[in-house]
C-alpha cells in the first residue's frame, strides 16, 4: 500500500510538472516566436547604401505574419520569403531622398508576386518615387542575372544597370493566355448553365467556350495595349531610346543575351556581382575588401522603421484596405469580408477622431451581396466626413463598387478597373452521376423546391428567375454608378456591359476623377478636410500580432 500511495504522488506531482511546464514551455516558444518575427532594431550607419530586393511581394496592406509560417522558419533555419508593405516602400524612399546617411539604392532581384501583390500599378508607384529618389542626385544601381518586363519595368530607370555575363532580358511584350475547360466538362458530363449581364462580363466563358469571344478579345487587347503602351513609354523615356526601338526589339528578338542587352542600350555594364561590390564599397567609401564580398547597407523594410515618424495629434486620416476577392461575412487572409469591412468603415464614421477615410481597393471583386454592403457604408461615411479611393492594380466589379460612392476616385494609368456586370455559372453532374451508376429521387412541397440542387439542370422557368435577379443587380449596380458618378444611365450603360479598362481609359470615361498613387490620395483626404499639417495616418484594419493569432486560435 505504501508503494501504491508513493507511486500515485510520483505520478501526480509528475503530471503537475508536465502541465506547468508545458504551459511555461508554450509562453517561452511564443516569446521566441515573437522575438524571431521581430529586429533587434533598426540602425542606420552614415553612408549606406539602401537596398531593394524585388523578390519581395509588395502588398497594399501590412502583411500579417502566418504563425505556422513563422514556426517553420524557426525550426528549419530558413530565412522566409517576407511581403512588404507599399506604404513601407514608398515612405522609405521619400526619406531616404533627403537623408545624408543614403548615399544610394541598390535593386536586385526577380519579381515573382505569390498573390495580386506586386501588380503594375504598384510598381508604377515605386517606380515614380525612385525617379523621386533619383532626382535628388543619389544613384541608382541594379543587378541581376536575368529579368523580365516587371523587373525591367522598375530597373529601367537605375543609374548603373548591370546584368550577370550569363544573364538574359526578357523583352517580348505582354500576354493573357486563357484555359477553356468546356470540352472536359462535356466529356465527362458536367453540365454548366451560365446567366450574366454585360456582353464583356467574360469569367463565364472558360466553362461556356472554347476560345475567347469577340468581345472578350477585343477588351483584352485594348487593356493589354494600353499597359503595353505605358511599359514601352516609361523605360524608353528613361533609356533615352525611342518606344518603336523597343517594340522592334520585342517583335524581332524577344529574349536578349547579356552583350546583346548591352548593344540594345538595354543594360550598362556586363559584370560579375564580385566585379560590381567594389564600386559599392566606392560609394560608401568604404576599402575594397574582397573576403567580405559586401557594402554597407540596410534594407528598405529597416529603414523604413528606423525613421518612421508619427504625428502626435488626434486628427486622423484612417487608411482602410480592402485587398483580395470580396466575400461574404468575416473573411479570411486575403479576403475582404462583407461584415467585417463594413463594420470598419462603421466604426470610422462613429470616430470623431477620423476626419477623412482614405479606402486603398486592390480587389478583382467578389460577392455582389459583400460589395454592395461596403459600398453602402462609404456612402453613409461621405455624408459625414471626405472619402477617397485610391485604387491599386485592381479595382474591377466588386472593386469598383464598393470605390464607385467617394468623394474622388485615385487610379494609376495601369489599374484594372470597371468590369460593371454580373455573372454566375449553375453546374450540375447529372450525366456524370448517371454514367456511374448514380441517381436521385426528390420529395417537395413546391414546384420550386429543389431549383439549387446539382442533381439536374435547371428549368426555363429557373433560369429565368435567376436571370431576372442577375438582371436586377446590374440595373441597380448602373444606377448607382450614374448617379455617384453624376453620368446620364445611359452613358454608364455604354461602358459598363462588363467590360475592364485601365485607369487612363477609366479617367477619360469619367469612372475615375484623377491619375495618382496612394499619398496623392492622402493628401486630397487632408485637402478636403482642411486639415493642413495637423493630421496622422491610421491604417485599417490592424494587422494582428504573431501572439494574438495564436492566442486565438488556442480559445476557439
Amino acid at each position: 500500500m505504501r508503494d501504491f500511495f508513493k507511486y500515485t504522488l510520483a505520478s501526480f506531482v509528475g503530471l503537475i510538472l508536465f502541465v506547468v511546464l508545458g504551459i511555461s514551455g508554450f509562453f517561452v516558444l511564443l516569446l521566441f516566436l515573437s522575438v524571431a518575427t521581430k529586429d533587434a532594431g533598426p540602425r542606420v550607419e552614415d553612408k549606406s547604401i539602401l537596398t531593394l530586393n524585388l523578390g519581395l511581394e509588395i502588398t497594399d496592406s501590412t502583411p500579417t505574419l502566418n504563425p505556422g509560417d513563422v514556426l517553420e522558419d524557426a525550426i528549419t533555419g530558413t530565412q522566409p520569403r517576407r511581403p512588404i508593405a507599399l506604404r513601407t516602400v514608398l515612405d522609405g524612399l521619400k526619406a531616404a531622398a533627403e537623408d545624408d546617411r543614403i548615399v544610394g539604392i541598390y535593386l536586385y532581384g526577380n519579381i515573382n508576386p505569390l498573390g495580386i501583390g506586386s501588380g503594375f500599378a504598384a510598381m508604377t508607384e515605386v517606380r515614380e518615387a525612385l525617379a523621386e529618389f533619383e532626382a535628388s542626385g543619389k544613384p541608382i544601381y541594379a543587378y541581376a542575372t536575368s529579368w523580365a518586363e516587371r523587373d525591367y519595368y522598375l530597373v529601367s530607370l537605375a543609374d548603373t544597370i548591370a546584368l550577370n555575363p550569363s544573364g538574359l532580358v526578357e523583352l517580348n511584350g505582354f500576354r493573357s493566355e486563357q484555359t477553356f475547360f468546356v470540352g472536359a466538362l462535356d466529356k465527362y458530363g458536367i453540365g454548366v448553365q451560365p446567366v450574366r449581364v454585360g456582353r464583356y462580363k467574360s469569367a463565364v466563358e472558360p466553362f461556356t467556350r472554347s476560345s475567347r469571344s469577340p468581345e472578350e478579345r477585343e477588351q483584352t487587347q485594348k487593356l493589354l495595349g494600353d499597359l503595353w503602351g505605358d511599359f514601352l513609354r516609361r523605360t524608353a523615356e528613361s533609356r533615352e531610346l525611342a518606344a518603336q526601338t523597343l517594340q522592334a526589339i520585342a517583335d524581332a528578338q524577344g529574349v536578349l543575351l547579356a552583350d546583346e542587352a548591352k548593344t540594345a542600350g538595354l543594360v550598362d555594364e556586363v559584370i560579375y556581382l564580385d566585379e560590381l561590390i567594389p564600386k559599392l564599397q566606392a560609394l560608401t567609401e568604404e576599402e575594397p575588401d574582397e573576403e567580405t564580398r559586401s557594402f554597407r547597407q540596410v534594407s528598405i523594410a529597416n529603414y523604413a522603421d528606423a525613421v518612421a515618424e508619427q504625428a502626435s495629434t488626434d486628427n486622423q486620416v484612417a487608411l482602410v484596405y480592402a485587398e483580395g476577392d470580396i466575400v461574404s461575412g468575416e473573411g479570411n487572409l486575403g479576403q475582404v469580408g462583407g461584415d467585417s469591412l463594413a463594420r470598419q468603415l462603421r466604426e470610422l464614421r462613429e470616430d470623431e477622431d477620423v476626419k477623412a477615410v482614405v479606402l486603398r481597393v486592390n480587389s478583382p471583386g467578389g460577392s455582389a451581396t459583400a460589395s454592395e454592403q461596403i459600398a453602402r457604408e462609404v456612402l453613409l461615411i461621405t455624408k459625414e466626413k471626405p472619402v477617397v479611393v485610391s485604387m491599386g492594380s485592381y479595382a474591377a466589379s466588386g472593386g469598383y463598387q464598393i470605390a464607385a460612392h467617394a468623394d474622388q476616385i485615385f487610379a494609376s494609368p495601369t489599374t484594372i478597373t470597371g468590369s460593371i456586370g454580373v455573372f454566375g455559372l449553375l453546374l450540375n453532374v447529372q450525366q456524370i452521376g448517371n454514367r456511374n451508376g448514380i441517381t436521385w429521387d426528390v420529395v417537395k412541397t413546391g414546384r420550386l423546391a429543389d431549383g439549387d440542387t446539382i442533381a439536374r439542370p435547371k428549368t426555363p422557368e429557373e433560369l429565368a428567375i435567376i436571370q431576372r435577379v442577375v438582371d436586377r443587380i446590374y440595373q441597380q449596380f448602373v444606377a448607382m454608378v450614374a448617379e455617384s458618378r453624376s453620368l446620364p444611365q445611359t452613358r454608364v450603360a455604354e461602358i459598363a456591359q462588363g467590360r475592364v479598362w485601365s485607369g487612363s481609359e477609366a479617367e477619360k470615361l469619367g469612372l475615375v476623377d484623377d491619375l495618382g498613387g496612394i499619398n496623392d490620395a492622402i493628401q486630397a483626404a487632408v485637402d478636403r478636410a482642411e486639415l493642413g499639417d495637423d493630421w496622422r495616418v491610421e491604417e485599417y484594419p490592424k494587422a494582428r500580432t504573431l501572439e494574438s493569432q495564436i492566442l486565438e486560435s488556442l480559445s476557439r
